[in-house]
């Protein structure tokens, strides 16, 4: 069976697979999950966001691998796996979920800055302490769940959690083991969180073929698990 480690994006944790991970199993593919530093069961009062690291996440991700494990990345979650196959030996395959591919020598926020639409703009809030941000409630649910039922959102929202700044504010510089390590790509067509074009302009030098596009919105694990993982299994087939 094939061994798929899912990886959260921003304000999010393993609970966000609640729906896809079924829709896996029922292909024969063996889903994991986990909360990245901060997130999730690893969040508490005490949780000092401030000192969370880009390398970090990458070595939360890299402790639930082998090199059989394809690891799944979703939205912010693409700068941590791509860090994470740097680390060790090469990774079966990595596959980007409407996610951030970093370009070398720049950080999350600053690909999030160079995007062609600011689509975040007054929908966040900062931390007093500004270690940490949040979607702004007001905007979160058509932000990232607009294609998604009543319950989704119901069940999502009072589950977003504060997002550690740090992680997302460091440059990183993709090495060997990560451009020899198989990729694809699944873009998210109706996307409000990065827009789709971006997303094309990410892989713009990818292979054709290891580039899928989703008619959904930024979470079609909530929206269209069925279809994701219809989508996933054929990428994996070929890693």
């Amino acid at each position: 069976m094939t061994d798929l480690l899912l990886v959260h994006g921003s304000c999010h944790g393993a609970w966000c697979w609640r729906d896809l991970i079924p829709a896996l199993t029922e292909r024969g593919i063996t889903a994991r999950t986990l909360d990245l530093p901060g997130h999730g069961a690893d969040q508490t009062e005490t949780t000092d966001l401030a000192a969370i690291s880009l390398e970090d996440t990458a070595k939360a991700i890299r402790a639930h691998t082998s090199a059989e494990t394809i690891v799944l990345g979703h939205s912010w979650g693409g700068y941590p796996i791509t860090a994470a196959a740097d680390l060790g030996e090469r990774l079966r395959g990595l596959i980007y979920l409407c996610a951030y591919v970093p370009k070398p020598g720049l950080s999350m926020i600053d690909m999030r800055k160079a995007s062609p639409r600011q689509t975040l703009t007054g929908k966040t809030r900062k931390s007093a302490d500004r270690a940490s941000y949040r979607f702004a409630s007001e905007f979160a649910a058509d932000l990232l769940y607009h294609d998604c039922s009543a319950e989704v959102v119901d069940y999502a929202l009072p589950r977003l959690c504060a997002q550690s700044i740090t992680p997302q504010d460091t440059p990183y510089h993709p090495g060997t083991t990560w451009a020899e390590t198989p990729k694809a790509y699944i873009r998210c067509t109706q996307d409000r969180v990065i827009p789709p074009e971006y997303q094309a302009q990410m892989v713009v030098d990818w292979h054709p073929e290891t580039v899928h596009a989703l008619a959904r919105s930024h979470s079609p694990f909530f929206s269209a698990p069925q279809e994701l993982a219809g989508l996933i299994a054929t990428i994996t087939k070929d890693m």
